[in-house]
């Protein structure tokens, strides 16, 4: 688009982006969804606390006291096969990480190849020192954990850390210095990961604060440091209760940081908020919390970050948000800097016309019906994507599914569309009601066009078996559940821009167990009914009824609602 390649060659770099502060929530480019706590396969009866997340979200580190440890706090950990996934059962990390010591606070580097934990082993008190413990892959076990030593560790406490995405910043609480247990935020660099850490500065009076201020979080980018009181008094000023998370920016990773701000009322409880931790893809924020009414016992919870996309506050994502984009384009506008998504990059440009072009296109950009009664033309009613039919296809008006169908013989019936959507670009969906049909037909398939294609929607060649490729040369996915005798069945694929999902009366069939990279785009349009290549044998014989196209992954409660 001309306006799109206009305003891209005005990039240029600017300042950082203003947060403002009113009353006591942070206004930026972001808000934040409901908090939910993880549930009880992770968290215990006793003390579930400090989460840290793996750089792919597939690994959450944390510490409690809950049975089968060694006999005070340990580290655990628990995985899941897909960010859509459920958390397992955790695993104690073992004897040689864990001690009859407490072992706390665990920091997971972004390689996944060092983990840092606070330790009181050695001691007869509650004093901590920073520890690490390292492996050569993340398919090895954990080393034998290390003092961080001098000049990072000293007489006094060292706890929480978190550690930069490059590994070369390393963000910890303390309370050295002039002012015994009030605890402030510290920063060690080191030249490369091999080197010592130098001797650590404090972040300094905007940061920190006359009460405690610790556990640290710093963003993939390094521009964004989350980080709470302590579940000890005093509080910093400007709460909303006990300890609450707070948050602190910079324009680049050599500026000074900015006046803290309250992560608010949705965030923030009248009980003890604490222990921030970011995702490195910035969407989600773990921490622990003592609500509703567990008091001194920690639980661990999660809260998404959603871009704010709404720039004017009218309710819809539309043109006019888009103007007021533009008229900020090249400048550090916080309203408008929503990309990459959610945290920004302090400036706007292309990265936040992206995100705001997410929303600003219709979720369902194509929706055929197959209501018609007469005619040649399968219309869209959710955009401007007309099929046009091939073959002799017959209009049911009263035989649908979901008023009438469209019936096609197996032989040379077929409906194509022009282009709606590349896969490439961004998560889809895809969903049918279908009847008939046999083993090898397709229901839905994007042509080739300049990339490769794909097969959709389609039932395997021995059984009848709902299959995908979406887009070649991606190995096929296959479930395990016929759709190919005779009955109405409501079938679908989900692709989440890593993995793909299939889905037979809305119950999920057959998922992804890796996640798959694909980078050849596909400009082709859509067959209904056929292969990519109208191969013989790929005709659908049957009726197929309401195909619905989405630019984005339904969730599994969507998905049921279509079935019904």
């Amino acid at each position: 688009m001309k306006w799109f390649n206009d305003y891209k060659i005005r990039l240029v770099l600017a300042g950082f982006v203003v947060i403002a502060f009113s009353g006591r929530r942070a206004k930026a480019d972001f808000t934040f969804g409901e908090p939910t706590e993880l549930g009880p396969t992770v968290n215990s009866a006793s003390y579930d606390e400090s989460p840290s997340i793996s750089a792919d979200g597939l690994s959450l580190y944390f510490n409690s006291i809950r049975a089968s440890g060694y006999g005070d706090f340990d580290i655990w950990m628990t995985t899941r096969a897909t960010k859509a996934d459920e958390w397992g059962e955790p695993v104690n990390l073992g004897s040689r990480v864990n001690s009859t010591y407490r072992e706390q606070a665990p920091c997971i580097s972004a390689n996944g190849l060092e983990l840092y934990f606070a330790s009181n082993r050695g001691y007869t008190d509650i004093t901590f020192d920073i520890w690490v413990t390292t492996r050569e892959t993340t398919e090895d076990d954990w080393g034998e954990p290390v003092k961080l030593g001098t000049p990072v560790n000293s007489s006094s406490f060292e706890y929480a850390t978190s550690i930069s995405a490059n590994g070369l910043s390393l963000f910890f609480d303390s309370d050295r210095g002039s002012n015994p247990w009030n605890v402030d935020l510290w920063l060690t660099t080191r030249e490369t990961i091999n080197d010592p850490w130098r001797a650590p500065v404090n972040l300094g009076l905007t940061v920190n604060s006359s009460s405690h201020d610790g556990f640290p979080s710093i963003s993939a980018d390094g521009r964004t440091l989350f980080f709470s009181g302590w579940g000890m008094s005093p509080h910093r000023p400007g709460g909303l209760g006990e300890s609450d998370l707070w948050m602190t920016r910079r324009a680049t990773t050599y500026d000074n940081w900015s006046t803290p701000v309250n992560l608010g009322a949705i965030v923030n409880s009248p009980s003890n908020d604490c222990s921030p931790n970011i995702s490195a893809d910035g969407s989600t924020l773990y921490f622990m919390s003592g609500r509703p009414d567990r008091n001194d016992f920690w639980d661990i919870w999660e809260v998404s970050i959603d871009p704010v996309v709404d720039l004017n506050g009218d309710g819809a994502v539309d043109s006019a948000d888009m103007t007021i984009m533009i008229d900020h384009w090249g400048t550090d506008e916080a309203l408008c800097d929503i990309g990459p998504t959610p945290l920004g990059d302090g400036i706007v440009d292309v990265q936040d016309l992206i995100v705001l072009a997410e929303h600003l296109l219709p979720v369902l950009p194509a929706h055929w019906e197959l209501d018609e009664a007469e005619g040649g033309i399968a219309y869209d009613s959710a955009g401007d994507h007309d099929g046009r039919l091939n073959g002799n296809p017959l209009w049911q008006p009263a035989g649908g599914k979901v008023n009438g169908a469209l019936q096609l013989d197996g032989i040379d019936d077929y409906v194509s569309t022009p282009f709606i959507l590349d896969t490439i670009n961004g998560a889809l969906s895809a969903f049918a009601w279908i009847k008939g049909g046999g083993p090898g037909q397709v229901i839905l398939s994007q042509t080739n066009g300049s990339g490769w294609g794909g097969s959709w929607l389609c039932a395997d060649t021995s059984n009848g078996r709902l299959t995908t490729a979406l887009m070649d040369p991606m190995p096929v996915l296959e479930s395990e559940s016929v759709i190919t005798d005779g009955a109405w069945h409501h079938i679908g694929m989900v692709w989440d821009k890593s993995y793909r999902y299939l889905y037979v009366d809305g119950a999920e069939v057959a998922r992804d167990t890796v996640s798959i990279s694909y980078t050849m785009p596909c400009d082709g349009g859509l067959y209904l009914g056929a292969g990519k290549t109208l191969d013989t044998g790929s005709f659908f014989s049957g009726l197929i009824d309401d195909i619905r196209i989405y630019r984005r992954a339904l969730t599994a409660e969507e998905i049921a609602n279509l079935a019904q």
